[in-house]
C-alpha cells in the first residue's frame, strides 16, 4: 500500500510539472487598443517569477495641433487555462502628459496626469516565440485632462525573448 501510494504522489508531481504554464523571461511588442486617445503602444513584459510579471506600455502621440504620452506599470499575475492558453490579472498605474499647440498665444494647455489601473486577459503562447493576448484594462485618471474612468480594450503581439 505505501509503494502505491508513493507511486501515485510521483505520477501527480510529474502531472502537475508538464502543465506548469509558459512564461517567457521578456517579451516585447505592440498594444494595440484605443488607450484613451494614445492609439498603439510599445509593450514589454519581463517575468518576475514562475507565475507574475513586470509589463510596461509606453504610448506616444504626435499630431498636427497636439503631443503627448503615457506610461503604464502593471504588476500581472498569470494561470494556465488550457495548453498554452493563460490568463491574467494585474494591478498597476502609470503618469502621462498631454498637451495642445493650437491654443491662443499665452495660455498653457498642457496637462500631466497619473491613473490608476486594473488588467484582465487572456493570452495564447505559439511554439514558436510568438505571444498574442486580449485583455481589458479599466483606468481611473486624475488630473483636469484625465479625471475619469476609462475602459480600454486591446490586441497585443508581442515576441518572446
Amino acid at each position: 500500500m505505501k509503494k502505491v501510494f508513493l507511486l501515485s504522489i510521483a505520477v501527480l508531481g510529474f502531472a502537475f510539472t508538464s502543465n506548469a504554464q509558459d512564461i517567457s523571461e521578456n517579451a516585447l511588442g505592440l498594444r494595440l487598443g484605443d488607450s484613451d486617445g494614445f492609439g498603439a503602444e510599445i509593450s514589454y513584459q519581463r517575468a518576475l517569477g514562475e507565475n507574475n510579471r513586470l509589463e510596461l506600455d509606453l504610448g506616444i502621440r504626435d499630431g498636427k495641433g497636439y503631443d503627448g504620452f503615457k506610461l503604464a506599470g502593471l504588476y500581472q499575475w498569470i494561470w494556465l487555462l488550457d495548453g498554452n492558453f493563460n490568463w491574467y490579472a494585474g494591478v498597476g498605474g502609470g503618469i502621462g502628459s498631454y498637451s495642445f499647440d493650437n491654443v491662443p498665444d499665452g495660455v498653457d494647455d498642457s496637462e500631466t496626469f497619473i491613473f490608476a489601473a486594473g488588467d484582465i486577459g487572456i493570452e495564447y503562447n505559439f511554439d514558436i516565440p510568438l505571444q498574442l493576448s486580449l485583455d481589458a484594462r479599466p483606468e481611473l485618471g486624475f488630473g483636469d485632462f484625465r479625471d475619469d474612468l476609462d475602459f480600454d480594450i486591446a490586441l497585443s503581439i508581442r515576441y518572446r525573448f
